[in-house]
């Protein structure tokens, strides 16, 4: 089924947020990223040593995060809460997912707080707050290089 641009620019930062988690649930890195302007800026805050703080650009964020389905299974999304701003192109989910690492087969549990700018239907800044101790744990013995 294909979204009209139109109808994507219609819909609520809160939706488009929702509709980004599906598609990362679904293992879909390219239609994630196909839902960032050109020029995204993908902020990872508390990301560990020898991982990205910082991502620009659409090509960049792809490439980043094309290959994650093979490091990290994603389950399901037990939790997710979504709130409303004030601003209208912004919206910010607590979510929390479970899965496990493929390559040594531990579990994979963590909890995000994501804030989400969007511009014309496309997301324009992704700031994400996760637990680098807990990531680091998970992935012990092998690593995300993106």
């Amino acid at each position: 089924m294909t979204t009209s641009k139109t109808a994507i620019e219609n819909l609520s930062a809160s939706q488009l947020l929702r509709n980004s988690l599906d598609l990362f649930l679904a293992k879909d890195m390219k239609g994630w990223t196909d839902l960032c302007d050109e020029n995204v800026v993908a902020e990872f805050p508390f990301a560990p040593q020898g991982s990205p703080a910082r991502i620009e650009g659409r090509t960049a964020l792809y490439e980043y995060l094309r290959n994650y389905p093979s490091f990290i299974d994603v389950h399901e999304i037990p939790s997710l809460k979504i709130y409303s701003t004030d601003d209208p192109n912004m919206a910010i989910a607590e979510w929390s997912v479970t899965g496990k690492v493929v390559a040594n087969g531990n579990p994979y549990e963590m909890t995000y707080a994501t804030f989400v700018t969007f511009r014309n239907g496309l997301i324009i800044n992704y700031r994400e707050y996760w637990n680098p101790q807990a990531f680091m744990k998970a992935m012990e013995g092998t690593r995300f290089d993106g």
